[in-house]
């Protein structure tokens, strides 16, 4: 229906109608205009208001009447255009509003022992690079954490070949760990335990990604922010370059 095609090109549904009936009947009264469409006067008037103001409908006074009539329908073509450049307009300020709530950190939350494993798995979503992590003796894994680790994670992660730089506590249980560093696809360095004592261990991967487990608490965050990510690569990097291998 043609009015149905006014509605597509911006109109509502009362003013395609009324726009229909102006044009239909030529120069005309409101109360014609209400009897063609089927809508009440009240609402003719402030549809007509609106039809004026998008340069579709003028107005011409008969003695004390006021008769309305319908503008060349082409009209409606640069109204169109006028529309699209107006958005074309304001479409960089909406792209700023974009990358602007793209920038915001997003954060998430992971509970329990299931939850702790679907948080680390996400380390292991860009086959071919790096990660880097850091834990200590305080934040050293139990049982489960390390059948899941043994069985499941490392393996994965080798089979992805995403190596894995990892600073730890020096000392001989955090050395024995890095004996197969070549074949477990790993580089470890190592920080004094009386200056690095962290109790959590914390994972960066991608270009945003961080995760974050406190293995004794039962909990996992992961943190997706560019700049986050930066800062927290800038400073593994500076304990990477003071640590002993």
């Amino acid at each position: 229906m043609l009015h149905e095609k006014l509605k597509n090109a911006g109109l509502n549904e009362n003013e395609a109608k009324i726009y229909l009936a102006v044009l239909e009947l030529g120069e005309t009264s409101v109360s014609r205009i209400a009897a063609q469409s089927g809508i009440k006067r009240t609402t003719v008037y402030l549809s007509l208001e609106n039809l004026m103001h998008q340069g579709l409908v003028s107005a011409t006074r008969k003695g004390r009447k006021a008769l309305y009539y319908a503008e060349d329908p082409r009209d409606l073509e640069r109204i169109m255009e006028v529309r699209k450049k107006e958005i074309s307009d304001i479409i960089p300020r909406l792209l700023a509003f974009t990358n602007i709530t793209d920038k915001k950190p997003e954060i998430r939350y992971f509970q329990g022992e299931e939850g702790i494993k679907e948080a680390l798995m996400r380390t292991l979503s860009y086959p071919g690079r790096e990660i880097l992590t850091m834990f200590s003796d305080s934040s050293y894994r139990s049982d489960f954490e390390e059948a899941f680790f043994v069985k499941i994670y490392r393996p994965e992660r080798i089979r992805r070949k995403i190596y894995s730089r990892v600073l730890m506590t020096d000392n001989e249980h955090m050395r024995r760990f890095s004996n197969n560093n070549t074949e477990e696809f790993r580089d470890s360095r190592f920080l004094s335990q009386d200056t690095f004592g962290i109790g959590i261990e914390m994972v960066l991967y991608g270009e945003s990604g961080i995760v974050i487990t406190s293995y004794r608490e039962r909990f996992a965050v992961i943190i997706e922010s560019p700049a986050i990510h930066s800062s927290f690569k800038s400073i593994f990097e500076t304990l990477w370059a003071q640590a002993e291998r």
